[in-house]
């Protein structure tokens, strides 16, 4: 059986996406700057696309929509864009200690310019307070950037308030919902975002395309320099199918979505369940205010990789942490951040589920996995007696 847990990660294209992409690949090809009749489909099908990402947002303009290669850039634009927009202002952000690379590199590059950057730690479930960021703020910040959920433990931090301390100090707010975005509900305005980052391939669109929501009034410099593309936001002759494909996704997953957090939370639930029956196994996380489709476990006394292997050797996919970060050796960010020791670090292993996963695989994953950590376990010398 072939049993794929890393939708993190990336998930399968939909049949339906892909359909809704082809046409912009065939007869629809034009360029959407081009002003004759192919240009004009193009930019038709764009436009169209645009408003539909805008009012599932809750965007109250669809220009408020700028589309990107993918999550990590609409993350670099809008740290970057409003940093240099706004370095007058200010050279103070804020952001967390668990965001992912895409934030924290680029935050690391901007301290490179000058920048001042505070990261706020979590809690043990990997939580960022409210509280803890409002202490962290200071009067030259003019940015602040905290993710709406998790990519590795699904924890999803109270956004709303965080936006609403952001707000009253007069200050920016962006927040990456690239994990969040068409798997639990939300707008714009009730996260009080200014900027909001998400990405086509986590909610089974294509890879290479993705979105920012920049909201009317917040300054922006550009990341690439060229054309007027995008509102002169982004140059660059737009991926039209790869757009098409975002909007698709969305669409098709902000379809009945309350009756699909239900079904995937139950999978998710009843692994999770089956899995801690195996002898100091831990959740990493918050036990509730959680993604539906997100489990991360550590297995003391077991190395991820060895797992994630011996899984791989059975058909089934899954990850130690974030895709990004892959092969560094180096035990999760997000787990350090949390105060987890090395120890257990090492063994954990994120499980995140899709709309096509089944009970039977669920089944089939908790009717191998627990053996396979009681034989690793047994070959190494810390294992408990």
């Amino acid at each position: 059986m072939k049993v794929y847990l890393d939708n993190n990660a990336t998930s399968p294209l939909d049949p339906e996406v892909l359909d809704a992409m082809l046409p912009y690949l065939k007869g629809k090809f034009g360029n959407a700057s081009s002003i004759y009749a192919v240009g004009r489909e193009a930019k038709k099908g764009l436009e169209e696309s645009r408003e539909t990402i805008a009012r599932i947002m809750g965007a109250s303009n669809k220009e408020c929509i700028c589309f990107t290669g993918s999550g990590s850039e609409a993350d670099n634009m809008a740290i970057r864009g409003v940093a240099r927009a706004l370095r007058q202002k200010g050279k103070h952000i804020v952001t967390s200690a668990v965001e992912h690379p895409a934030i924290l590199n680029t935050c690391a590059y901007l301290e490179e310019e000058g920048f001042a950057v505070t990261y706020v730690k979590p809690d043990g479930t990997g939580l960022i307070s409210a509280e803890a960021v409002a202490k962290a703020l200071r009067d030259d910040t003019m940015l602040v950037s905290v993710m709406h959920a998790n990519n590795e433990t699904g924890t999803i931090n109270p956004i709303a308030e965080i936006g609403k301390i952001a707000k009253s100090r007069g200050i920016l707010f962006h927040t990456d919902a690239v994990q969040s975005f068409c798997k639990v509900p939300f707008t714009v305005d009730s996260l009080g975002a200014d900027l909001l980052s998400v990405s086509a391939h986590k909610i089974h669109g294509p890879k290479g395309v993705g979105a920012l929501y920049v909201r009317e009034g917040v300054p922006l410099k550009p990341l690439i320099y060229g054309g007027h593309q995008e509102g002169s936001r982004r140059a660059g002759t737009e991926n039209t199918a790869g757009i098409a494909g975002l909007a698709k996704a969305a669409q098709l997953s902000a379809t009945g979505l309350e009756e699909e957090t239900r079904r995937v939370k139950s999978l998710r639930d009843t692994l999770e369940k089956g899995l801690l029956k195996i002898s100091h196994t831990k959740l990493n996380g918050h036990p509730t205010m959680r993604l539906p489709n997100t489990l991360n476990l550590a297995f003391p006394f077991v190395e991820s990789e060895s797992l994630l292997l011996e899984l791989d050797l059975k058909g089934v996919a899954v990850s130690s942490g974030s895709a990004c970060t892959s092969g560094t050796g180096e035990p999760s960010h997000v787990l350090v951040a949390m105060g987890i020791p090395h120890e257990i670090c090492r063994g954990a292993l994120r499980f995140s589920l899709g709309k096509d996963n089944t009970a039977e695989e669920i089944d089939y994953v908790l009717g191998i996995l627990p053996e396979i950590v009681g034989r690793i376990r047994a070959m190494s010398p810390l294992s408990p007696a």
